[in-house]
């Protein structure tokens, strides 16, 4: 089923009602689902790879004490985290400042930016490990069975 953005988000607590939640594609909802928006977000960076070290492994830290905890939201919420720090961390890394448009709308020619690569390097490592984790895979069609 489709991640809902039709929800009042400002006012569901995903912890107390995990039937609410959808997984959606990809990052889907992943700035919008509390509390774990405001657990997990303060600790997302990739400005540099030694950021992004530490706070990769900090979020998949997070990860593995949901997982302890059952809590499948948490979880994929994340999942979702570190997935969003290597596409962004990817961006920067294509196009400098992130922007991918110029003014006129079209397409800026890439730039590599290998430090930004590297951030990106390290936050697929976790990422990979988060969506490959048999338990994580196991609760999510679990979930999904459920809950849609």
């Amino acid at each position: 089923m489709a991640f809902d953005y039709e929800l009042d988000f400002d006012k569901i607590d995903f912890r107390k009602q995990p039937d609410l939640y959808r997984v959606g594609r990809g990052e889907q909802g992943v700035l919008l689902v509390e509390p774990y928006k405001s657990e997990i977000l303060p600790h997302w960076r990739f400005k540099t790879p030694d950021i992004a070290t530490v706070s990769s492994e900090k979020i998949y830290q997070m990860f593995l004490d949901y997982k302890d905890e059952k809590d499948f939201v948490g979880m994929d919420m994340a999942r979702k985290f570190l997935q969003m720090g290597y596409t962004r961390a990817r961006r920067y890394t294509n196009y400098k400042g992130g922007r991918k448009y110029d003014e006129d709308g079209k397409v800026k020619e890439r730039q590599i930016d290998p430090v930004k690569r590297k951030s990106a390097e390290i936050f697929m490592d976790k990422w990979k490990l988060a969506r490959t984790d048999e338990d994580y895979l196991r609760m999510k069609k679990e979930h999904q069975k459920n809950y849609g």
